[in-house]
């Protein structure tokens, strides 16, 4: 690997406790979407039906991380990464969503996670990314209160399975993104829409996140167990009263509605009136059933929305103003190129005086990538994860507890609904031979990483 430190940034500087690691999900990875009793995921029936994904792709293939994990996992250890996290796919352990083991499942994990070890890796485990089990949506999803036996019975294979080895865990992985993109815009698996759909999913996501850390806590000694919220600064359009309600409201739903029921302060509801009707799916004891006192909350970040009072929007009135409408520099994905968003995130959640610790455990950007001379030069991303790092710097230089950050992500992957298109990866991946580069970004992680 290139010798040498980054411009300005030292890993050093950060402690020697702090947590470099990179960030990846089953379903965008792994590909063997049917091999060895795997069940259909939500995704897997989503990507069949044409116009869901871009140019209508799948994940069948991906990476091909199934069959070809301990390259990925040897060219970590070549870059000097340390921390992986990846997700465990619910129907590849379970293939029914309940019931039955499948071993073959079971025996993939404990390969990834006994090979992450003997290179001295260190594996972090994301419960749920995304893949619920088809046939259980076909029983009503996330939207059916069974989801909390369910998801309990899942957590509990998962921890007596790998929990003698893996500490690291994160519960829930962006349940306003599974549930606000997948049960009220539609945009994601399972492609539901409308408030019915959408606030019971909230309610039970935020129970089943209390469920599964109370699982690890019982069957998991010394675990560190966390969950993750995805979240965008919010700015106000203008400094007109409607846009800064406006800006309000979002920031209730995309920042709040998760992390302050977990911590017992409930549902912000007087910010957003319309969540009161979510108060019609509360049974006696969910308010306290909601609380669990995680050792760390994972925040990611990638931009800042910039929000607009909008009479036509139902319910919130409220709409975000793409970064192609403003004049700003963006990333495939149309956001912001806006690094403070993540020191300010920082700062908002550690704001809450019942969390213990954050660490980033996602942050990233897509930018087109230039293959010259069988290099990729990604100079957008490198400077960007560069700006990102020395704002995670500035936090920890002001006192505010941050202790660790993931890149997403190791390898070019399936980015959902955006297919192939948009690329986070530290490493490129030639997805018609499977042949992976590091590009400038990950060489100059590699660098930053190892640097004393």
């Amino acid at each position: 690997m290139p010798k040498g430190n980054s411009s300005k940034l030292c890993a050093k500087d950060f402690g020697e406790n702090f947590v470099w690691g990179v960030a990846t999900a089953a379903h965008q990875i792994e590909g063997a979407y049917d091999k060895h009793n795997k069940g259909k995921s939500i995704w897997d029936a989503f990507s069949l039906k044409k116009g869901n994904i871009y140019q209508n792709q799948n994940g069948n293939i991906s990476c091909d991380f199934y069959h070809r994990y301990k390259e990925d996992i040897l060219l970590m250890k070549s870059m000097g990464i340390q921390n992986f996290r990846f997700s465990i796919s619910w129907t590849r352990i379970l293939p029914n969503g309940v019931g039955k083991i499948n071993e073959k499942g079971i025996q993939f994990y404990n390969d990834v996670i006994n090979f992450c070890l003997k290179c001295d890796i260190t594996p972090w485990v994301t419960l749920y990314h995304w893949d619920l089990p088809q046939v259980l949506e076909e029983q009503g999803g996330w939207v059916n209160r069974k989801i909390l036996e369910w998801f309990k019975e899942y957590v509990t294979v998962c921890a007596t399975s790998f929990g003698d080895r893996v500490k690291n865990w994160m519960v829930l992985n962006e349940p306003m993104v599974f549930t606000g993109a997948g049960y009220f815009l539609g945009v994601h698996a399972p492609g539901k829409k409308g408030l019915k759909q959408f606030l019971p999913a909230v309610h039970h996501a935020v129970l089943c996140q209390a469920i599964g850390g109370r699982v690890l806590r019982s069957l998991v000694n010394n675990a560190n167990i966390g969950t993750t919220f995805s979240c965008s600064q919010i700015t106000p359009y203008s400094t007109k009263k409607k846009d800064i309600v406006a800006a309000k409201k979002a920031d209730a739903i995309l920042n709040r509605l998760f992390i302050e029921p977990s911590l017992g302060m409930g549902y912000p509801l007087e910010d957003v009136p319309v969540l009161k009707r979510i108060l019609k799916f509360l049974e006696p004891e969910d308010k306290e059933n909601s609380v669990f006192n995680f050792d760390f909350i994972g925040v990611q970040n990638y931009t800042r929305e910039v929000v607009k009072h909008s009479f036509l929007v139902p319910y919130l009135r409220a709409k975000i103003i793409k970064a192609s409408k403003r004049n700003v520099k963006k990333t495939l994905m149309d956001w912001e190129v806006y690094p403070p968003s993540l020191y300010n995130m920082i700062v908002h959640f550690n704001s809450y005086p019942n969390v213990k610790k954050v660490i980033i455990t996602e942050n990233g950007a897509a930018f087109t990538d230039a293959v010259i001379d069988n290099k990729i030069k990604d100079e957008d991303r490198k400077a960007y994860l560069e700006d990102c790092v020395k704002e995670v710097k500035r936090a920890r230089g002001k006192g505010f507890k941050v202790d660790g950050y993931f890149v997403w992500t190791f390898t070019d992957n399936f980015e959902w609904a955006e297919g192939y298109y948009p690329r986070f990866g530290l490493v490129h991946v030639d997805f018609k031979t499977q042949k992976r580069r590091i590009k400038d970004s990950g060489f100059w992680y590699s660098r930053l990483i190892t640097s004393t």
